[in-house]
């Protein structure tokens, strides 16, 4: 059966990583080993890593120190670890929960993606408290994923991805020193933009814990509103139009791997960014993008008019 190769990213994450690690332990799908790279934590988290090590069995945990560069750079050096090789790759944070047929779902769809094609999947979260108590749905997409769409927003969020080791291919290619916003969306704007397939599955495989650290992906509990306060203020500094500037170069350098349909798109999305108001929104508008849901396309629109993408 295909082997999976679970990259753990761990900081500080003492107060709930056992409870993570079991949620892996009991996954339906056995064929897996998790690489572990702890960021220099300060807490027990080594300790917890090491106990679970030995707890396993031999070789099911192997832990590596990462670059100390913040949860992003942790991420992308472990993906460009050539000595972990396998079939398929799933990204797992410290503090989350997966339900017990996470990997058997992506892999479901992955296999059927023959292996020289760059596949990802991601799902919807079940969002819970830091007790683990649930708070509702994350928000649903709806449209296909594209390279359109990635080009202003991510499908899923990171923890619920697993991909196959044609789309771990396109990181090592791009290397680990990429300055990107997130290692996840970097991912999915490899994929589509080199004509890969992304699955999105409406199914919640993740409880996405939320707690004081974490605000990103709370869509239903009152500190939402914190959330979309922060996009707005983001987006009116200027934030998301630096972070499309560092992504837009990364992906220039990338160019090679991009389809030539979607070199089109990232041209004419890239030089309608710099461009007076109304060639600005004919480029966008020629390009596609979007993204979801609607209160969100809006507020998209509203960005392009202000020159903040």
């Amino acid at each position: 059966m295909p082997a999976v190769a679970i990259l753990l990213c761990t900081y500080n994450g003492q107060r709930y990583l056992s409870e993570q690690l079991e949620s892996v332990a009991t996954q339906t799908y056995p064929h897996w080993r998790m690489w572990a790279s702890d960021d220099g934590s300060r807490d027990d988290t080594p300790s917890i890593l090491t106990e679970y090590r030995s707890k396993w069995l031999k070789g099911r945990l192997s832990i590596v120190q990462g670059e100390a560069r913040g949860f992003v750079a942790n991420f992308l050096s472990l993906c460009c670890r050539d000595e972990i090789q396998a079939d398929y790759y799933a990204f797992c944070d410290q503090d989350d929960v997966w339900e017990a047929d996470k990997l058997q779902r992506a892999l479901d769809c992955l296999q059927a993606v023959p292996a020289d094609i760059p596949a990802l999947y991601g799902s919807r979260t079940r969002l819970v408290d830091a007790n683990n108590g649930e708070l509702g749905l994350s928000a649903p997409f709806t449209r296909p994923p594209g390279f359109a769409h990635a080009l202003t927003q991510n499908i899923a969020c990171g923890n619920t991805m697993v991909f196959n080791h044609a789309a771990i291919a396109l990181l090592r290619a791009a290397g680990s020193e990429v300055t990107v916003v997130a290692h996840d969306w970097w991912l999915y704007l490899l994929v589509s933009g080199a004509g890969g397939q992304v699955f999105y599955d409406a199914y919640p495989s993740v409880r996405y814990r939320q707690h004081g650290g974490n605000l990103v992906g709370m869509k239903t509990h009152w500190l939402a509103r914190l959330v979309r306060l922060r996009t707005i203020r983001e987006v009116w500094q200027g934030t998301f139009r630096a972070g499309n500037e560092r992504q837009m170069q990364a992906l220039q350098a990338m160019r090679a791997k991009l389809s030539p349909a979607n070199r089109v798109i990232l041209d004419r999305f890239m030089l309608a960014r710099n461009r007076w108001l109304v060639p600005r929104l004919l480029g966008f508008w020629q390009s596609g993008i979007y993204r979801e849901p609607l209160g969100s396309h809006l507020g998209l629109i509203a960005a392009a008019i202000l020159k903040k993408i």
